[in-house]
């Protein structure tokens, strides 16, 4: 499968003292989902504003269909579809005037702009509000509208920033199923994202980043099997998996109405779980193998739980 996108040790700095991004590299297969994971200041957002041409590296070079960025601009615009973190419409106007907006942006006219924003209205949930002002749509259906206008060109990459910060449910699923849709027809995803179910649900291949730097990267299965840790849910009445004596676990953490501990040998996890369960006698609800997470690679990789600022 072809790279549809290259990023060869990448540099952004803002000022002598901060790196945003520090040499980052990676490719980007064709006709995946590709997820930047991350915390926020992780520099997802500035790498993927370099990827959609808005900002230059200082260092590195980004090449998207053998062409590297910077020397042909009209690749960008023919080729990425940018969803930028910030909503970025005009409320006055109505979801349809706005995609016809960008649609011209983009070089389209006539009856293919109107043909191509019918089809992404449907393609977002969103034909029946179209001709409402922007103003008077929820926060979800302004996301909507955002990423409907960064697929009018049809472009190869479509590189979404955050597209699920503070949005309902509802929109939440309709950007899942377009993302699968989008899958389906043969386009490249980039995702950026601080949520570790989404990244799960999603993406097929990831990058992990803290502090500009990419500290793991690989398909979804590899990641969890080279860096997660099996773990045991437990719920029973009375009893504390912090104040126990479990020589096996590595990680202990509350979870819900019950406990879940992390260690390297999952057989050895649930003997010693199960005996301190029988010996002090404690009526147990639950207790569950559970399949390695994100959450525990990010906590291996880093030593620490991934955060939200």
């Amino acid at each position: 499968m072809s790279a549809v996108l290259t990023v060869d040790h990448v540099v952004k700095a803002y000022g002598a003292e901060r790196k945003a991004v520090d040499g980052i590299q990676f490719q980007v297969k064709e006709g995946i989902c590709f997820g930047l994971l991350g915390p926020n200041g992780a520099g997802k957002s500035t790498l993927m504003k370099m990827m959609a041409g808005i900002i230059q590296a200082d260092q590195g070079s980004i090449t998207l269909l053998n062409q590297k960025l910077g020397t042909d601009r009209a690749i960008i615009g023919k080729h990425v579809g940018y969803v930028p973190q910030e909503i970025t419409l005009y409320g006055e106007l109505s979801g349809r005037q706005n995609l016809y907006f960008f649609g011209k942006m983009y070089g389209l006219r006539g009856s293919k702009l109107k043909e191509r924003t019918s089809i992404v209205l449907d393609q977002v949930g969103l034909s029946d509000r179209a001709d409402e002002a922007v103003s008077k749509y929820s926060g979800g259906m302004k996301r909507r509208i955002n990423i409907a206008a960064a697929l009018l060109h049809e472009p190869k990459l479509v590189v979404l920033d955050e597209p699920t910060v503070g949005i309902d449910p509802q929109s939440r699923n309709h950007i899942f199923e377009l993302i699968h849709d989008m899958k389906r027809d043969g386009k490249t995803i980039i995702y950026s994202t601080h949520y570790l179910e989404e990244a799960e649900a999603l993406c097929d291949e990831l990058a992990i980043i803290d502090h500009g730097k990419i500290i793991a990267a690989g398909e979804l299965s590899q990641l969890l099997e080279s860096h997660a840790m099996p773990a045991v849910y437990v719920e029973a009445e009375g009893w504390s998996a912090a104040a126990d004596q479990l020589t096996s676990a590595h990680r202990i953490q509350p979870q819900g109405k019950g406990w879940l501990i992390e260690g390297a040998n999952a057989l050895q996890l649930i003997h010693d779980v199960s005996s301190s369960l029988i010996q002090q006698g404690h009526r147990v609800r639950a207790l569950q193998l559970q399949q390695p997470t994100l959450d525990s690679v990010f906590m291996k990789l880093t030593g620490t739980a991934l955060r939200d600022g």
